[in-house]
């Protein structure tokens, strides 16, 4: 079961994100969602995989509007070595860049940024450049932060297996003082005994009750962003 180790806002209504928007020119885009999120959700080193549309579909059933980015242009892995040669094949940079012109049309709504394990990187990093960002939902997997990352009280989710290869204790608690530091409140979930990408169905890795719990916390992390909507 999951154990929430850091953060002092739990579920309740947030208010504070509403200083970091920015006013823009006031138009709206007639496909401007009015419900809750508008979120961008990013795949994992396996690439595109039918996980990650289930995971959209559970998020628009709460009401949210999602976009799952194609960082891979229609590849998927079978290993986690298969995608890492890949994104080691392709670069960082160019990755990042497809990131940012993926997310771009849907800035100024102010994002949601979320991903999974290696999408998880890539929407922290961002979440972190982005001064309209509403929230860092972070499933499996975080990022470097650079030293001179700033945000305004960034509302930030962490769910990570306990133990977790990928994401070990010493790393953990050095990204939480750092983020801390950036501005960020956070929190971190731990699913003892749960492998790595503990919510994909399809890998050995999954651990349903971790899995439904995660979702039940995370939905409840994004029901509480509800009242900051971005100027209009």
């Amino acid at each position: 079961m999951p154990s929430n180790l850091t953060g002092s806002r739990g579920h309740e209504h947030v208010t504070s994100a509403r200083s970091r928007v920015r006013p823009g020119s006031g138009v709206v885009a007639p496909d401007w969602h009015h419900g809750l999120m508008n979120i961008v959700l990013f795949h994992s080193t396996y690439g595109p995989r039918p996980a990650v549309q289930r995971a959209a579909d559970r998020l628009r059933a709460a009401g949210h509007e999602v976009w799952t980015p194609d960082l891979f242009e229609g590849r998927t892995f079978d290993t986690v070595e298969e995608g890492t040669a890949y994104k080691e094949e392709t670069g960082r940079d160019e990755l990042l860049k497809r990131a940012v012109l993926a997310a771009a049309p849907y800035s100024e709504r102010g994002l949601v940024y979320a991903g999974f394990s290696f999408g998880a990187s890539v929407a922290q990093t961002l979440a972190l450049g982005d001064e309209r960002a509403r929230g860092l939902l972070l499933l499996h997997g975080t990022s470097d932060i650079a030293e001179n990352a700033s945000v305004d009280e960034l509302p930030v989710q962490l769910h990570v297996a306990e133990p977790d290869p990928f994401e070990t204790d010493d790393w953990l608690t050095a990204w939480y003082l750092r983020m801390g530091r950036a501005g960020a409140d956070v929190e971190v979930y731990r699913y003892a005994g749960a492998g790595h990408l503990y919510t994909d169905p399809d890998l050995p890795d999954y651990d349903e009750e971790a899995a439904e719990a995660t979702w039940r916390v995370a939905l409840g992390f994004l029901d509480s962003l509800e009242g900051d909507q971005p100027a209009r």
